[in-house]
């Protein structure tokens, strides 16, 4: 047991990071990675499931629970920003510096890049049965909208982004109420749920026109891979019509 302690404190020792804002950087890539990899898990059961697990419901409360455990993991390294606009929003209001802007940005979306990346091998042989031996970005069985956003055919550009918009200005909103001390203050521990709550209610209530990503690197991550893994360019042509 002592050899086993001696060998853990050495390779502590060795692979320790001492740039705080590295860690920072790598705790937003872990915790982006965990919200990712849960929320494209729900909504690969829901899709590939045949019915068995089709509710809309499982969808966003896995959503929800997956940003609050995201949260709850980084929460005390980074700040648990997991989230590009969440990132911006505090820069802007001058409770962040703008240096850390671009690196949270590029680790976040580094993070929802491996988680999909994670959720597509666990459901490889799923994926290929349920389309039918190919990977479609649109089409009945297409499987793309299981890592990244896209909008209903009757949701026009103008409407997206207006839906976006809203969305995610509903979640910033309520983010920096929840963490504003002069406000009446969530009890320690609890912030992460109250967040991740407010995920699942913007879901109920805004998920339907195009399934409410609210997050530019949970979209972007997820929209590389599977340009990458073999749905091609159409992941990003699709959503320019």
């Amino acid at each position: 047991m002592e050899k086993q302690k001696e060998i853990i404190r050495k390779m502590t020792t060795v692979l320790k990071v001492r740039s705080l804002l590295m860690k920072q950087c790598l705790a937003e890539c872990l915790g982006t990675l965990i919200h990712t990899m849960l929320s494209c898990g729900a909504v690969a059961q829901f899709t590939l499931s045949y019915g068995t697990h089709k509710e809309f419901l499982t969808v966003t409360i896995a959503g929800g629970f997956a940003v609050a455990l995201g949260i709850l993991v980084t929460s005390k390294v980074s700040g648990a920003h997991l989230n590009p606009a969440v990132t911006f929003a505090l820069c802007l209001l001058a409770s962040e510096p703008w240096l850390k802007f671009p690196l949270f940005f590029l680790a976040q979306t580094l993070g929802a890049f491996l988680g999909s990346g994670i959720m597509f091998g666990l459901y490889y042989d799923a994926l290929w049965h349920y389309g039918n031996k190919q990977l479609t970005v649109i089409g009945a069985n297409s499987t793309a909208g299981i890592f990244a956003t896209y909008p209903h055919e009757h949701l026009s550009a103008v409407n997206g982004i207006f839906d976006q918009a809203i969305g995610t200005a509903a979640l910033i909103l309520c983010i920096l109420i929840i963490v504003d001390p002069l406000n009446n203050s969530v009890r320690t521990g609890l912030e992460a749920f109250t967040i991740g709550f407010v995920v699942l209610l913007i879901g109920w209530s805004m998920g339907s026109n195009s399934q409410y990503s609210l997050n530019p690197a949970r979209d972007i991550g997820p929209r590389l891979f599977t340009a990458i893994a073999g749905w091609g360019t159409e992941t990003f042509t699709y959503v320019l019509l």
